[in-house]
């Protein structure tokens, strides 16, 4: 079929140069690939975009929107491109936003406390900024060192200490945004309160870039707790009895701020990569720590080891061994993925069906011939199994897919979600209806359009 197009390449690119004025546009090709392409995606689909965009300002945000709405291109959100789940990734044609560049703490408030953030602040960057005035801010994703605020906000990210303080949903107070029309508006507060009107803070957050560009963030800091932290290992017969005696610890009133689950098989990969030896002592590690803590509560805790058969239990007061700890669980994934291909998954399931969740993944494995890591911050049920393969074989096999497929069922069949804290990108998409059923599906689509209606923004991310 030909087509007669009435701009030219040449025509969209100069009309977008002239309406960027802060920020920059790129069409090297280089660039274009590598912001393009994320290898942190565990596969599927991408394309390569016409142009990069860094937006310095909110009126550089409007003029890639206007761009887009009169040539009827894709955006592309992105700021650290940290994406998992091929969120962010290009799309053939489209212009990719990004917004690495608003990268300024505005205002950190102690009395309020409270932090203004530009969606280019690395989340670990705001958390050492706030603990300079006796503060934290308590989302801690993996990618704590490298992953922006905003990325958080678009996926609600979670992390090691989402047992206690929450996902990124429960610490994001207000925020202000770009409309795919280029309204502006302002969403929430800096009040700890708020039940006038529909709830869009929320709305926005998890929303992966599809309903507007966010362009400042407040979020809830907490005080450093008084009182001791302590961080330990215990370990278990297999990651069963180490739900078990997981939800006993989260019921007990301890209120632990790390309880972070690796299977047998994710610490025989970790042993190999620090020259350790933790796999002899059992077929599970339990790392786990408790902030602000009295004696009793720690004795408490090592009670509840004992009676679930925990072996081995270290406990340390002493802030590098903890410094140590916590670097073992961030050395998690490059210990299972050195050197092959891997895909991550992330279900997070009812506490009560954590147990069964886990034998469940051991028997598809046995099953299916596959060796399954899985870890996952057990105590808020957050499941993480990971597949590896050689590097010389770039498809996914059809193993690994029906591991996933039937994974993704049991999951839904407990009572859980597919998608924990790793948001959906163009990975789980297909699966909106399975989980949401057909009325919310359809519902999910309806509030897309209203916010979207020309279907510019991050297009069959999120929902299909």
């Amino acid at each position: 079929m030909t087509v007669f197009s009435a701009y030219s390449d040449d025509d969209i690119l100069a009309d977008l140069t002239a309406r960027v004025q802060d920020g920059t546009v790129t069409t090297d090709p280089t660039i274009l690939k590598k912001q393009s392409f994320n290898p942190n995606a565990s596969g599927g689909e991408s394309g390569l975009a016409r142009a990069f965009v860094e937006v310095q300002s909110v009126a550089d945000i409007q003029g890639v929107l206007a761009v887009a709405r009169k040539y009827h291109i894709p955006v592309v959100p992105q700021t650290t491109a940290t994406s998992t789940v091929v969120g962010s990734d290009g799309i053939d044609g489209a212009i990719i936003l990004s917004t690495r560049r608003l990268n300024q703490i505005l205002e950190i408030s102690k009395e309020d406390s409270v932090a203004v953030v530009q969606p280019g602040v690395v989340n670990g960057d705001l958390d050492q900024e706030a603990r300079k005035q006796g503060l934290f801010y308590a989302p801690d994703p993996g990618s704590k060192l490298f992953s922006s605020i905003g990325g958080n906000v678009a996926t609600n990210a979670g992390g090691m200490s989402t047992v206690r303080y929450g996902a990124t949903k429960d610490n994001v107070l207000g925020l202000k945004a770009v409309l795919s029309d280029g309204r502006t508006v302002t969403l929430g507060g800096r009040t700890l309160k708020q039940a006038f009107g529909y709830d869009l803070t929320q709305l926005f957050v998890g929303s992966e870039g599809t309903l507007g560009i966010v362009y400042e963030i407040t979020v809830k800091l907490m005080p450093i707790p008084l009182g001791k932290s302590i961080m330990g290992l215990a370990f278990f017969e297999d990651m069963a009895a180490l739900a078990q005696g997981v939800t006993a610890i989260r019921m007990s009133g301890v209120y632990p701020t790390m309880l972070e689950a690796l299977d047998g098989n994710t610490v025989i990969a970790l042993d190999r990569y620090e020259k350790t030896h933790y796999a002899d002592n059992s077929g599970a590690m339990l790392i786990f720590r408790l902030d602000g803590s009295s004696d009793d509560n720690v004795q408490v805790l090592e009670d509840l080891l004992a009676k679930y058969h925990g072996q081995h239990v270290q406990v340390t007061a002493d802030a590098d061994e903890q410094a140590q700890l916590e670097q073992l669980r961030r050395d998690m994934l490059p210990a299972v993925f050195a050197g092959q291909n891997h895909l991550m998954e992330d279900m997070a399931m009812p506490l009560s069906q954590l147990a069964p969740m886990m034998d469940y993944i051991q028997q598809v494995g046995q099953d299916l011939g596959l060796k399954i890591y899985t870890a996952g911050h057990a105590g808020d049920g957050n499941v993480h199994p990971s597949f590896v393969w050689p590097q010389d074989q770039p498809e996914v096999s059809a193993a690994v897919l029906e591991a996933l497929r039937r994974i993704f069922r049991k999951t839904l069949e407990l009572g859980g979600t597919i998608s924990g804290e790793h948001a959906v990108g163009m990975m789980k998409n297909q699966w909106n209806n399975p989980e949401l059923g057909d009325n919310v599906d359809y519902l999910q689509h309806q509030i897309k359009t209203l916010f979207d209606p020309m279907n510019l923004l991050n297009p069959k991310r999120k929902i299909d």
